[in-house]
């Protein structure tokens, strides 16, 4: 992603926020506010999301009064069996979901993860206001998070990935309507895969491309990171040509206004969304296997196991994936350890045959 792009896209970020922010508590303002220097416009819009959830929670449940009007006086008063009561509440409830002339009710699921991240957004605020002296106690530290299965890290074998790009190539097994567009997007799609697969990019950072960032020369990538830092990232051969086969297309094309800059581009030449990369990669993934669920994201996994495989280097994985902390990544791969220690149990012969 570039820093332009980085920027555009943080400032709607904002603007969301503080829309959302007029329908919360007015106290939660502060807390916004107070955790900026040290999190993301979108880790405090997501605490936002999940904060609306829970004042709408007490609203209904608990306190039965409009969520506006809620003050830190009634933050005071929630005790560890109302949040309690409110992580059982998200199993399974009823939310109103508003269409163009009517409004109907849908039943939301929350499995472990789910109910997790909102129990933070919880402890974040008490603990804020808590700290602050604004509030006697901090119920939400006596809650314990729910227990999360370990889920197993979804990748492509060697021969799958062979297979993907060949069929994004190829276009084979698309039906007769997807041939036409994949007419039009072959060159873009097969560059944008393979930049995906060779570099473990995430969605953000690869739509977010322009034009300026990529030096061919050097084979190097100029990207903004979560957070906002600045990163070169090195590409190989592979990506290379397919790169510089979609740049002379590139070149012809002509964009609307605001989207000069990008490098990948819609049919409709604007800068591609994250949306429009999650159909297209899941549209030839399922045509390659049934059997996993392939996202943007599973391809970034699938750079960093194939990675690790051939360099044994996980801070060098932790370092290109751009990983804040080794210990996450060290998390994702630590089975791929345990494989190597289990094949260096067999490796030492005590008798020879």
């Amino acid at each position: 992603m570039s820093e332009s792009h980085y920027k555009t896209t943080e400032m709607q970020v904002i603007l969301k926020l503080r829309t959302l922010q007029k329908s919360l508590p007015p106290f939660v303002t502060e807390l916004f506010r107070g955790l900026s220097d040290y999190t993301s416009a979108r880790t405090r819009l997501g605490y936002a999301y999940d904060l609306k959830t829970f004042f709408t929670y007490l609203s209904e449940e608990v306190c039965h009064k409009d969520i506006k009007s809620f003050t830190l006086e009634d933050l005071a008063n929630i005790t560890v069996d109302d949040i309690e009561g409110f992580m059982d509440y998200l199993t399974y409830y009823l939310k109103q979901k508003k269409e163009e002339t009517s409004t109907s009710e849908v039943i939301v699921k929350n499995e472990a993860m789910g109910k997790s991240r909102k129990l933070a957004a919880i402890r974040t605020m008490f603990k804020y206001f808590y700290g602050k002296r604004k509030l006697p106690a901090n119920p939400a530290e006596l809650v314990g998070f729910p227990k999360v299965r370990e889920k197993v890290i979804t990748t492509l074998e060697s021969n799958e990935i062979a297979l993907l790009l060949e069929l994004v190539e190829s276009g084979d097994k698309l039906t007769d309507q997807q041939k036409q567009y994949h007419q039009h997007t072959k060159v873009r799609d097969v560059a944008l895969i393979t930049l995906l697969l060779g570099t473990g990019l995430r969605v953000s950072e690869c739509i977010g491309l322009n034009l300026q960032d990529i030096n061919f020369e050097t084979e190097v990538l100029k990207i903004t990171r979560k957070g906002g830092d600045e990163a070169l990232l090195y590409f190989g051969q592979e990506v290379s040509e397919a790169l510089q086969a979609y740049f002379i297309l590139r070149k012809e094309m002509k964009p609307k206004v605001g989207h000069e800059d990008a490098f990948f581009l819609s049919m409709q030449n604007r800068r591609i969304t994250d949306r429009a990369v999650q159909k297209m990669v899941k549209k030839y993934a399922e045509l390659v296997t049934t059997l996993k669920k392939i996202s943007p994201h599973k391809l970034r996994s699938t750079f960093g196991t194939q990675l690790y495989k051939e360099t044994q280097d996980i801070y060098l994985v932790a370092n290109i994936l751009g990983h804040a902390d080794v210990n996450t990544t060290r998390k994702h791969y630590a089975k791929m350890d345990d494989e190597h220690r289990r094949r260096a149990a067999n490796a030492v012969k005590l008798r020879k045959d």
